[in-house]
């Protein structure tokens, strides 16, 4: 993996994580396949396998961009002032996909 993303795969972090919380009027529930809570950060890694997958982040279907715009602002409400870094793990080449924080901030859901 990525060497920003390595720790999600070490032995701190945990695998399908549940992740549930309120956005506004909305409930959001999920489970992300890797989380690492860290001092200044939390990780969330999401396995897709989409054969082939998206060339770049600009080919990532919306569904998937909500769906961790989703879990990143419940995971800044649960720890607020961290920072929440999203990924795409594509099984399909075993492909890690940072999602960068403009692509997300365009799909978050509204309070």
């Amino acid at each position: 993996p990525a060497p920003a993303f390595a720790a999600a795969f070490g032995p701190d972090s945990l695998a399908e994580a549940p992740v549930a919380g309120r956005i506004g009027a909305k409930i959001v529930t999920g489970q992300v396949d890797r989380l690492l809570v860290e001092p200044h950060r939390v990780l969330v890694l999401d396995y897709k396998t989409n054969r082939p997958p998206p060339e770049g982040v600009e080919g990532v279907p919306a569904l998937y961009v909500r769906q961790m715009a989703a879990y990143r602002a419940v995971l800044r409400q649960a720890f607020p002032g961290r920072t929440v870094e999203c990924a795409l793990v594509w099984t399909y080449g075993a492909r890690l996909m940072p999602l960068p924080d403009g692509l997300l901030d365009s799909h978050a859901p509204s309070a």
